[in-house]
């Protein structure tokens, strides 16, 4: 079932502008149809005015003493007026603040996988924030969480641009990046190539068209293997030489 639209009890917006009969003082500062200066006459004549060249006597600045008033066509000069906030309002660019978070024990693909989506937000212009999220008596190395940040930075390189550099908020640390130079002027295919090779994960995040935030976190460490020297191969001993006897 529809929801019913609540009634809107406003006032419709009124035009406050003073225009012709509704100009109530007794004179004006005359500006002509064409931008000349005519100088301060009566109100009557200034309406006598307009109306010899069929257009409207429209007061621009009322807070003058006296108030000055223009000949034009008020029409055509509203109409030009809302072309003009309509095509400042195109050319607005929205900016959107996006939000990923880290842990301070993310493993080395997850982390991968979240600098592709923080990439895929700076090719869309928006700006990101990135938080590192502390648990427990991690409070206690805020230096990994600022490893993690600096190394984010560093490796987007010339397609990210630091606003804000990580800053310590109670148990999170925070990070504001936004679209890079290269981003801004469309020139990043060529970064973004040299970024992305040898990176699977960075490529299939490039290949998704939903943006999503990205907000899991991942509680495994990586694993740490130390490095051995290898053993070595076991090497069958050659077979004993059997001397043939006579009854062979």
């Amino acid at each position: 079932m529809p929801v019913p639209r609540r009634f809107d009890r406003r006032l419709p917006e009124r035009d406050t502008t003073r225009i012709n009969e509704r100009i109530r003082v007794p004179e004006v500062r005359l500006i002509g149809d064409d931008g000349q200066q005519i100088g301060v006459i009566k109100i009557d004549d200034a309406l006598s005015y307009a109306q010899e060249r069929d257009l409207d006597l429209v007061e621009v600045a009322p807070e003058a003493r006296p108030p000055v008033c223009r000949v034009l066509d008020y029409s055509k000069f509203k109409y030009e007026q809302e072309q003009k906030l309509k095509s400042a309002r195109k050319h607005q660019q929205q900016i959107t603040v996006r939000e990923i978070k880290f842990r301070p024990k993310i493993a080395l693909n997850d982390y991968e996988t979240k600098k592709g989506h923080v990439l895929r937000f700076l090719r869309h212009r928006d700006k990101v924030k990135v938080t590192i999220m502390f648990r427990g008596r991690e409070i206690t190395h805020p230096e990994r969480g600022e490893m993690i940040l600096t190394r984010l930075a560093e490796e987007l390189g010339d397609l990210a641009l630091v606003e804000q550099h990580p800053i310590q908020d109670g148990r999170n640390m925070t990070m504001m990046l936004a679209p890079g130079k290269s981003i801004e002027d469309g020139t990043d295919a060529a970064a973004l190539a040299a970024l992305a090779a040898g990176e699977p994960e960075l490529a299939a995040v490039e290949a998704e068209p939903e943006v999503v935030e990205v907000v899991d976190v991942v509680e495994a460490e990586p694993e740490v293997v130390e490095a051995t020297e290898p053993a070595p191969e076991a090497v069958e001993p050659a077979p004993e030489a059997v001397e043939p006897t006579a009854a062979d």
